[in-house]
Parts: C-alpha cells; sequence; structure tokens
C-alpha cells in the first residue's frame, strides 16, 4: 500500500491537534519512510525484519532534488530519515523507534536481560548515534567547507577518532556480537556505521577487530536482506553489488 506524502502531511497535521490515533489508522501496516544509503533508515529496517514485523517501505530520498520536503518535512520536522507510522503512532529518530518497537514487540528482544550488559550496549549506540554518525553526515560536512577534500578530511576525522574507541568496547571476551551472544541495538548501529565508515573513506584496517566483527556481522540474513545494495531505492551503480 503507497501512502502519498501529502496524505501523511495532512495525517501529521491533524494529529498534532488531536490524539494520532484518531488520525493513523492502526489497522493498516506500519509505513516507513527510509533511504537506502541512510544508516539510521538501516537500523529500523534491520529491526523491523528482526522482529518479523511486516510493514510498507516508501523509499525518501533527503538529498534529491526531485524530494517532496515541504510536505515530508510536516512529519519530519528535520526533513530527516526514518519517518515510521506504527501502531496509529508516527516516530521519527531512529533510536526512539528502535526503543518503542522493543519495548511493544516483545519477541525477539534486542536488548540483553542483564542491566550491566544493557548499559553496554546503550554505550556504544550512543557513541556512534551522537558521537561519528552525526559528524560524519554530509549535511554537516558541507556546512564545513565547500571544498570536497576538506569535507573528507573532517569526516574521516570523526569516523576514526570514533572507531579508535569503539576498537576497545566491542567484541569483549570473544563476543560474536558487539555485547554477548546474540543481537542487540548495538550491532544494528554498528554495521550500518562501519559501511558507512567505509562509503566516507575511512581506514578500517587500522581498527581490526571492529572490521572483523563487522564481517562476520554481515553474513547475518538480518544485514544481507535489509543492505542498502538490495533495496528498492538502492542507486543504480550499486544495485546487485554484494556487501562492501
Amino acid at each position: 500500500m503507497r501512502i502519498s506524502l501529502c496524505r501523511l502531511a495532512k495525517l501529521a497535521q491533524k494529529a498534532s491537534r488531536m490524539n494520532v490515533k484518531e488520525s493513523v489508522s492502526t489497522k493498516t501496516k506500519p509505513v516507513l519512510y527510509g533511504y537506502a544509503k541512510s544508516s539510521c533508515s538501516w537500523r529500523v529496517r534491520a529491526a523491523l525484519f528482526h522482529k518479523n514485523i511486516d510493514y510498507d517501505l516508501q523509499p525518501y530520498d533527503p538529498w534529491s532534488p526531485q524530494a517532496d520536503k515541504e510536505a515530508y518535512m510536516k512529519m519530519n520536522g528535520l526533513g530527516q530519515v526514518p519517518t515510521l507510522i506504527i501502531d496509529g503512532h508516527l516516530l521519527t529518530q531512529s533510536i526512539a523507534i528502535l526503543e518503542y518497537l522493543e519495548e511493544k514487540h516483545r519477541e525477539n528482544p534486542l536488548l540483553p536481560k542483564d542491566s550491566m550488559q544493557r548499559a553496554r550496549v546503550r554505550q556504544i549506540v550512543e557513541l556512534i548515534n551522537s558521537g561519528i554518525q552525526p559528524l560524519q553526515n554530509p549535511t554537516v560536512a558541507k556546512r564545513v567547507s565547500e571544498d570536497p577534500e576538506k569535507q573528507k578530511e573532517w569526516q574521516v576525522y570523526f569516523i576514526e577518532k570514533g572507531l579508535k574507541v569503539l576498537e576497545t568496547m566491542v567484541g569483549k571476551d570473544n563476543d560474536k556480537f558487539c555485547v554477548g551472544s546474540e543481537l542487540t541495538f548495538a550491532d544494528l548501529c554498528f554495521v550500518p556505521q562501519m559501511f558507512a565508515s567505509r562509503r566516507f573513506g575511512g581506514n578500517l584496517a587500522k581498527f581490526p577487530k571492529c572490521n572483523r566483527l563487522f564481517e562476520e556481522l554481515l553474513k547475518l540474513e538480518v544485514f544481507r536482506h535489509t543492505h542498502p545494495n538490495n533495496q528498492p531505492d538502492t542507486p543504480d551503480e550499486l544495485r546487485g553489488v554484494g556487501p562492501m
């Protein structure tokens, strides 16, 4: 089912004046607005897949000149992806979405039962979500300089600064995942971040533990199925290319 941006924008405006449950039906499948190459969108795609939640994907490229930004920003004030409509609610911000999915859909949990393990997971999530991903974002880099080389220098600096810390945090005690022996929020943030780090020019060879874990996690179905190169809106030059 495809829902137009204009219709969703009207629903979002109505939801701001009344309970969103009255404006977005709880009986419809969840609708995810995302972009194939967006690491934040990948996090949510992976969580929905892991929890076996069927949804409609509505590709939205926030950098495209053809994007209906005015309509989209009525749903998502910053014009970012992802935006998820689920259970009668309109949600933005990937980590908030992950937390909602974890609390609402208990099957296939993505947080450990142990409180210290949960803290370790959230520590990694916060490092990536606040300390690396926003600083590598092309929108930020373009504000720093109009020179593409200086933009790349900025991105690589913060990517490698963050990965240096991640190298000390992931895969402790021979863990098969970022934390422990099960998939968690940390992995859902880690894999997209490593993919983006490589795409933006980071030297992953400097971080052997992170790189080795990244290569192993990429073999999992949850990441192969939701990989940016395997989406309806994958750019033509990447379509059919194996995991990078």
